[in-house]
């Protein structure tokens, strides 16, 4: 539920997650993503998932420290850097020392950046940033900071995983890049034509454009171009309401071979393929539930469909972000020393809920963990997604993805 302050700020009221005990202190996280817009079908479902991680894997576990308990609380961003720029400092204000953000590497980098000159200027008052989805590889590059912590394997991570795949297809000869408008619009098509150049040197980019982002209404001259192009294949990093339009216009075009993308799934997305994306729908990410890797994966995946129909599990590592910071905070024996939860989680070591190991990168705070590549499909599945029959698939999956991919990061520390 969404409330206007007497300041006229738009936030969020703050969800209590599980019973607290008695006089027991609260470490509140700010959640800065888009509840109301065009892509707020995308926010409502992570803040879903931050809500429930934070009640199932550390509030019923009997909280972190002396019984403190998460708090999720929800800031609407609206999508716009300035907007959440606004939100983070209204969070801050209200004494919450923990920012997680993800949609949009064009608002994380405002972000970061703002929250590195906030600790400069406000040594006693520090936060930190927990990067849950924003994947444009320069945050963990030129633009890192010792503040910001990335969850999510980075673009290039993904796609060099993902073309990984692409390049055993001896029959792909033509490939079109479409992606948004922005940092990481860009970065996706760059290092799709690195890659490929790289492993399949005989394979066409017949197509490589950008659209703006949140803005295209109709898709279709776009899905006419890839059909016009001969192509092969597609690769897009279109999300949210983006993906559902390109998507269905390129459906609806004809468009009859594999399209790779990084957020295919969910949120409207999954039932406006249906069938027809059945076979042809690929999607690179972690932490896949079909097959749940262990009984805890499947009970936990249960038990947030039990309690919210109308989401899905999209962004597991929203769960490792959770139980990394938790780990970080017993570690540090503190929640407000962020510092000292900074230094817990560099290098830090974690068994990830959805199998496999995690691990904090100290260099550049950029997480290593298994990428998956999953089919769209309606066979063999234990958990559905969207309200629909169809979910996705494990096909292959890659292990400890990118542990030694460079980075240009020189952090400097406090």
């Amino acid at each position: 539920m969404i409330k206007k302050t007497k300041f006229g700020v738009a936030t969020a009221l703050a969800v209590s997650l599980g019973a607290s005990v008695a006089f027991a202190d609260t470490v509140k996280i700010a959640f800065v993503d888009p509840l109301s817009g065009p892509f707020s079908p995308t926010g409502t479902n992570g803040y879903a998932e931050f809500q429930y991680a934070a009640e199932k894997l550390v509030n019923d576990q009997g909280g972190v420290l002396e019984g403190d308990m998460f708090e999720i609380v929800g800031f609407d961003n609206k999508m716009s850097p300035k907007e959440s720029l606004i939100q983070v400092q209204v969070a801050i204000d209200q004494g919450i020392r923990y920012i997680a953000q993800g949609n949009s590497s064009g608002i994380a980098h405002a972000i970061t950046d703002a929250v590195n000159k906030h600790n400069r200027r406000n040594p006693d008052d520090r936060v930190l940033f927990l990067n849950y989805a924003a994947v444009d590889p320069a945050l963990t590059n030129d633009a890192c900071n010792f503040w910001h912590f990335r969850f999510d394997a980075n673009a290039d991570i993904k796609m060099d995983a993902l073309t990984d795949v692409m390049a055993k297809d001896e029959d792909l000869k033509k490939v079109y890049v479409i992606g948004q408008d922005y940092s990481f619009g860009k970065s996706v098509a760059a290092a799709a034509v690195r890659n490929l150049g790289e492993k399949r040197a005989d394979v066409e980019i017949v197509g490589n454009e950008l659209h703006p982002i949140g803005k295209v209404k109709d898709f279709t001259p776009y899905a006419r171009k890839i059909v016009s192009s001969g192509a092969d294949a597609v690769i897009t990093g279109n999300w949210g309401a983006d993906m559902v339009g390109l998507g269905k216009a390129i459906i609806d075009a004809g468009f009859d071979g594999p399209i790779y993308t990084y957020y295919a799934a969910s949120n409207g997305i999954t039932r406006t393929f249906g069938e027809q994306g059945t076979g042809h729908i690929y999607l690179v990410s972690e932490g896949a539930v079909n097959p749940p890797a262990s009984d805890r994966t499947a009970a936990y995946v249960e038990g947030f469909e039990a309690k919210y129909p109308d989401h899905d599990i999209t962004q597991p590592r929203i769960a490792n972000t959770i139980e990394m910071l938790a780990k970080a905070i017993n570690e540090a024996g503190t929640a407000t020393d962020v510092v000292k939860v900074a230094q817990a989680l560099e290098g830090m070591e974690h068994d990830s809920i959805w199998g496999g190991k995690l691990f904090m990168r100290p260099d550049d705070h950029q997480i290593i963990q298994n990428v998956d590549i999953q089919e769209h499909t309606s066979e063999g599945l234990q958990f559905y997604m969207d309200a629909s029959e169809w979910g996705m698939k494990l096909v292959s999956e890659v292990e400890m993805a990118g542990m030694d991919s460079p980075t240009t990061c020189k952090m400097k520390r406090p």
